[in-house]
């Protein structure tokens, strides 16, 4: 690493499925007029960039769309930046799925146990190490640093950085809000995750 990386990470803007009150990945949600209004004003917020990275995910890509569209500057969709696949109970709007997906998650963070799973989803290993190749990617992309940005999920972004970072129980109880950037750094010691929203 010759210079500093600095990823301007962000949840999509509000999505149909959130609104809905849908579990799991749901790659076809896409924004709702809010979102729209809120990924426009979130790219205009932005600091400048010189790439957009997201989720293959509509509500990812249309959140991405914008910032490219302001910033005049490219989109690459990432499929190992997609939310967190809850397997048979992909769509399920019951609040036992909801809980569950809590619980597992809070597992992951706060406890470090890496083998739950909601149904027959994936774990928390699966999830950890896709997002993490994703930013290896990302990383030989820019090898001078630079100054990106990153569109994901909750749970797959809150799951990655808990570990990238070390953050665990300090960021539990402040989930992502949407359309809310913030920093991490990547230098020659590693990664640092300097800010978590409403931490």
């Amino acid at each position: 690493m010759d210079g500093v990386l600095e990823v301007m990470c962000l949840r999509h803007a509000e999505s149909e499925n959130v609104v809905g009150g849908l579990s799991g990945a749901l790659p076809d949600a896409a924004l709702t007029a809010h979102g729209h209004r809120q990924a426009v004003a979130a790219a205009r917020a932005l600091m400048p960039v010189e790439h957009v990275y997201a989720s293959t995910a509509k509500r990812a890509l249309q959140t991405a769309d914008a910032i490219g569209q302001v910033q005049g500057v490219e989109v690459t969709a990432m499929a190992g930046l997609v939310e967190v696949g809850i397997g048979a109970l992909e769509g399920a709007a019951d609040t036992a799925t909801r809980s569950r997906t809590a619980e597992v998650l809070h597992s992951w963070v706060v406890d470090g146990r890496l083998d739950e799973r909601v149904a027959d989803g994936e774990t928390g290993h699966t999830v950890v190490r896709r997002v993490l190749e994703a930013f290896r990617t990302i990383e030989a992309e820019h090898p001078g640093g630079g100054a990106v940005a990153v569109v994901g999920h909750v749970a797959s972004l809150t799951a990655e950085l808990s570990v990238m970072c070390g953050l665990g129980s300090a960021v539990w109880g402040a989930p992502l809000p949407h359309a809310v950037p913030f920093r991490i750094l990547l230098d020659v010691q590693g990664w640092h995750c300097t800010a978590w929203p409403g931490a």
